[in-house]
C-alpha cells in the first residue's frame, strides 16, 4: 500500500479518503478494496519516514481534515519503483509442495483436477465481474484480463502435470 499511495500523491496532495476513492475508482471491484484504516497508518508511517508531509486543513462543519503531499524523498522513491521489474516468477508455490508431497499418483492427479476444477470456477467468476465492470475503466479491465492470463497459464501447466503422470 505504500508505494501506491506515494504515486497517486505523485499526481497532487490529497486526503486519506481521497487516496482510497481513487484508488478505488482506477483499479474498480476486481481489486480488493482498499481498507481506510490502513490507509491512514500507512500514510502515518509514511510522514514519520519523511516520504509525505501533511498539513490540517479546518473545515467549518467538520473535524479538520490532513491533506498530505510528497516531499522529494517520495518523488526519489516513486521514481524508483516505477523502474523496478515487479516480482519473480512463483517458484514457491503451495500447491506444487502439495503435489510433490503427495503420497501417490492417484492422490496427485486427484489434487490436480481439483486445482483445475478451482481455476476454472475463478476464471467462470472473473468473466463474470468483466461483463459487470465498468467498461470505460479500463485499468480494471486489464487486470481482470491479466489475471485471466495467468489462470490460463495455470490451467496449461496443470494439464502438463497430469501428463507427465500418467
Amino acid at each position: 500500500m505504500r508505494l501506491p499511495l506515494l504515486a497517486l500523491l505523485a499526481k497532487g496532495p490529497a486526503h486519506g479518503y481521497e487516496l482510497k476513492q481513487s484508488l478505488e475508482k482506477l483499479l474498480g471491484t476486481a481489486y480488493p478494496e482498499p481498507n481506510i484504516g490502513q490507509i491512514y497508518v500507512t500514510l502515518g508511517r509514511l510522514e514519520k519516514a519523511g516520504m509525505i508531509e501533511g498539513t490540517d486543513v479546518t473545515q467549518s462543519t467538520r473535524p479538520n481534515k490532513r491533506i498530505y503531499q510528497l516531499t522529494p524523498a517520495g518523488r526519489d522513491a516513486v521514481a524508483s519503483w516505477l523502474k523496478e521489474p515487479a516480482e519473480e516468477p512463483r517458484l514457491r508455490d503451495e500447491f506444487f509442495l502439495k503435489l510433490a508431497l503427495a503420497p501417490d499418483t492417484e492422490e496427485r492427479i486427484a489434487l490436480i483436477n481439483m486445482q483445475r476444477r478451482h481455476y476454472l470456477n475463478t476464471m467462470r467468476d472473473l468473466s463474470k465481474l468483466a461483463a459487470t465492470e465498468d467498461r470505460d475503466n479500463r485499468f480494471s479491465q486489464l487486470l481482470i484480463e491479466g489475471a485471466m492470463l495467468h489462470l490460463q497459464a495455470d490451467l496449461d501447466w496443470l494439464e502438463r502435470c497430469q501428463e507427465d503422470l500418467e
